[in-house]
């Protein structure tokens, strides 16, 4: 019997989660992140073993983490949690707990949670795209995470807003460095931004009062609809997924799922566009499951 540890590892809060050997939940707890790397890492072990003193067996670690393991140096990359940066994470925690662990990249880890058992379970090719503060996304292929030869596929929030406009000349710095990033355009913050100017952060009122007749919220929510589209409609081109699942605080407007496909078909290189695009079904639980799902049901 194998039983299955997942732990989402956020900015400010880490979840973790116990499987059964049936995929059962049996139990979840979150606890504040520790700003400091090693104290993190210690918090961490101490929720595994607690878990495991609960259920009195081992459980295979899976962790989510907003970053990657860089395969050349073997140290995380790419966290916007700073404190990650530079560490040999799964060998760390590894250390700590006496056992191997699967570290994956945290949108990596929620489309593997909606293709396993999810909105996107039985499909072949899933994208999984999380639209909150950020935006993040991750590619699942046969049930099976598509990491790439850097572990960079599926950072589609850093590939460029495809045909830029002349009103949205010159492209927008990102915090990565780049200038024109997707997540600069299509992310929550952005789409406040769009209504409310430079400070706002805020889209969740975006939808009442563009019912109301708001001027300035419905045109937002049109324009960030529109480069929403365009982002997946190039990378539908590309990846051709028969699934496209929607996470993160934006995945709650409804809009986008009616409006969409057909504001993509005219920018997909195909005669028809039939992909599905759904919100996720395991909600904020959909990160800290994936992980859990980094190991099969047999620990393999």
């Amino acid at each position: 019997m194998t039983y299955r540890i997942g732990i989402d590892l956020g900015g400010t809060k880490t979840e973790i989660l116990l499987l059964g050997p049936d995929g059962s939940v049996l139990l979840r707890r979150r606890a504040a992140t520790p700003t400091a790397y090693h104290d993190a890492i210690s918090m961490i072990a101490g929720m595994v073993r607690a878990a495991e003193a609960e259920i009195g067996a081992t459980a295979t670690v899976g962790i989510g983490i907003p970053g990657t393991i860089s395969p050349a140096t073997g140290l995380v990359k790419n966290a916007n949690s700073n404190a990650l940066n530079g560490h040999p994470f799964d060998k760390d925690l590894g250390q700590l707990l006496n056992r191997d662990i699967r570290v994956a990249n945290d949108a990596n880890c929620f489309a593997l949670s909606e293709a396993t058992d999810g909105a996107g379970a039985g499909a072949r090719v899933v994208f999984g795209v999380i639209l909150g503060t950020g935006c993040g996304a991750g590619i699942v292929v046969n049930g099976k995470i598509l990491e790439g030869r850097h572990r960079i596929a599926g950072e589609w929030g850093h590939t460029p807003l495809p045909w830029p406009r002349a009103d949205e000349m010159p492209l927008r710095p990102c915090w990565c460095g780049a200038t024109g990033c997707l997540e600069t355009y299509v992310s929550g913050t952005s789409l406040a931004r769009e209504a409310d100017g430079p400070t706002a952060r805020d889209a969740s009122q975006l939808p009442v009062r563009a019912a109301a007749g708001e001027t300035a919220a419905i045109n937002a929510l049109a324009i960030h609809a529109d480069r929403l589209a365009r982002g997946l409609a190039a990378l539908s081109t590309l990846l051709d997924p028969d699934v496209i699942v929607l996470g993160g605080g934006l995945s709650n407007l409804p809009h986008l799922y009616e409006q969409l496909p057909g504001l993509m078909a005219p920018y997909v290189f195909s005669d028809t566009f039939t992909a599905r695009i759904i919100p996720n079904k395991h909600g904020d639980s959909s990160g800290v499951r994936g992980a859990a799902w980094l190991w099969g049901p047999d620990g393999t």
